[in-house]
C-alpha cells in the first residue's frame, strides 16, 4: 500500500471514529509510555560522569548485553553493549556504548536541521544559572546563548531555551518554562536546578507522514503545535532563516516527542539509509506497550521498517522487559517498543 492510499484510509477512518466519539489513542491500542531515550556514546564512564556530575542525573543501573537475541533486536551481528540507565526527576535516559562492533562517528558538521538531529529537553528552574554552570564546565555550545522566545508566539512566548552538546557531540537542550506554561512540576523553585526531561525532539521531513506513524500507528496524541521563526529561533537552532512547524506528541506517561519540520531552510540532510544501531548519530526512543505484538502487526501492515525482523524474546527481563522490537519512523528515527509476555 503506498503512502497516499494509506493516508486516505487513515483519514477516512479517523473521520468515522470522530463521528462516533471514538479515538485511536490510548494505552490499550498503542504505546502506554515513553520509558526513556537511548543515546549512543563512545565512552560510557566519561558520559555517565558528564550527565551525573554536571546535569544532576542519578545513576539507576548499569548492565552489559550480548548474544543472539540482542543481535536480532538491534540488527547488529556480534554486538556487545554496555548500558547505563540514568534518571532526572521522573524521567530517564539510557547511555549505550557499543563495545563491539564500534559504529561510525557523528558527522562533525552536523546541524540542527539535519534529519538525524535529536535532543532531550532538560527543564531547569533558572536558565541563567544553568547556562553559567555549563559555561564554567566549558561545554560545546550549539546556540549562541540562551534565547527567550517572543511573546507574539502564544504557544512558545516566554520560554527560554539553549542548545549545547555532550562529550560525543550529541545535542541537548536546557529549557525554562514561564508561569502558566508546561506541566505544573516544571514550576518548582525549591533550589533544584535541573528538574527533569519534558520531551525529545526529532527533525522530520513531513509532519503529516510522521503523524501517520506516531499518532495513527503508535496511538500517541497530539498535545500542541506551534510555528516558530524569527531571530531568537535562528540563534537557538543556529540555523539562519529557521522557520519550524513544531508538533508535540504524548503517550499516557513519560516525556513527549516533538516533531520539528523545517519549513525553511529545506536543505537538511537525510539520515543515511545504511544507518545501524551502533552508529553514533543513532538515537532510540524506548516505549512501553501492553500490545507490542499488535503494534508489530500494525508496523507490517503500514510497511514500516522493522529493524529487528519481528518481536524478539530476550533471555531475561534484565532491561525491564522481556520482549521488544525496533521500528523506524518515516525519516529513520528509531523507536524500541517493549512489552512483556
Amino acid at each position: 500500500m503506498n503512502f497516499s492510499v494509506r493516508c486516505l484510509m487513515i483519514t477516512a477512518c479517523l473521520g468515522l471514529l470522530a463521528a462516533t466519539g471514538t479515538t485511536l489513542a490510548g494505552p490499550s491500542v498503542g504505546v502506554s509510555a515513553v520509558d526513556s531515550i537511548a543515546i549512543n556514546v563512545t565512552d560510557l564512564d566519561r558520559s555517565v560522569a558528564f550527565y551525573r556530575d554536571l546535569l544532576g542525573f542519578e545513576v539507576v543501573s548499569e548492565r552489559e548485553a550480548a548474544g543472539d537475541a540482542y543481535e536480532h533486536l538491534y540488527g547488529v551481528f556480534g554486538l556487545r553493549i554496555r548500558v547505563a540507565r540514568l534518571r532526572l526527576g521522573d524521567e530517564a535516559i539510557e547511555l549505550v556504548e557499543f563495545l563491539a562492533p564500534r559504529g561510525r562517528p557523528l558527522p562533525m558538521d552536523s546541524h540542527s536541521n539535519d534529519r538525524w538531529f535529536q535532543h532531550v529537553a532538560i527543564i531547569v528552574s533558572n536558565i541563567d544559572q544553568a547556562y553559567a554552570r555549563l559555561r564554567t564546565a566549558k561545554v560545546e555550545q550549539a546556540s549562541s546563548g540562551p534565547q527567550r522566545l517572543p511573546d507574539w508566539n502564544p504557544n512558545a512566548g516566554g520560554i527560554k531555551a539553549y542548545y549545547f552538546r555532550d562529550p560525543d557531540g550529541n545535542f541537548l537542550e536546557i529549557l525554562e518554562f514561564p508561569p502558566g506554561k508546561g506541566a505544573a512540576k516544571w514550576q518548582r523553585r525549591d533550589g533544584t536546578l535541573f528538574l527533569g526531561i519534558d520531551h525529545t525532539a526529532i527533525v522530520v521531513a513531513d509532519t503529516e507522514a510522521s503523524l501517520a506513524y506516531y499518532r495513527d500507528e503508535l496511538g500517541m496524541r497530539v498535545a500542541g503545535n506551534s510555528e516558530n521563526y524569527g531571530s531568537e529561533q535562528e540563534h537557538l537552532n543556529n540555523v539562519f532563516g529557521a522557520r519550524l512547524r513544531i508538533t508535540a506528541l504524548r503517550a499516557a506517561g513519560g516525556p513527549g516527542v516533538e516533531l520539528l519540520e523545517y519549513l525553511t531552510p529545506r536543505g537538511g540532510r537525510s539520515i543515511p539509509a545504511d544507518t545501524r544501531a551502533n552508529d553514533h548519530w543513532y538515537w532510540q526512543i524506548n516505549m512501553r506497550s501492553a500490545v507490542a505484538a499488535k503494534l508489530e502487526t500494525a508496523a507490517r501492515q503500514a510497511r514500516s521498517t522493522i529493524v529487528s525482523g519481528g518481536l524478539v524474546t530476550l533471555p531475561d527481563a534484565t532491561p525491564g522487559y522481556d520482549q521488544a522490537l525496533i521500528v523506524l519512523d518515516p525519516d529513520g528515527h528509531a523507536t524500541l517498543i517493549a512489552g512483556d509476555r
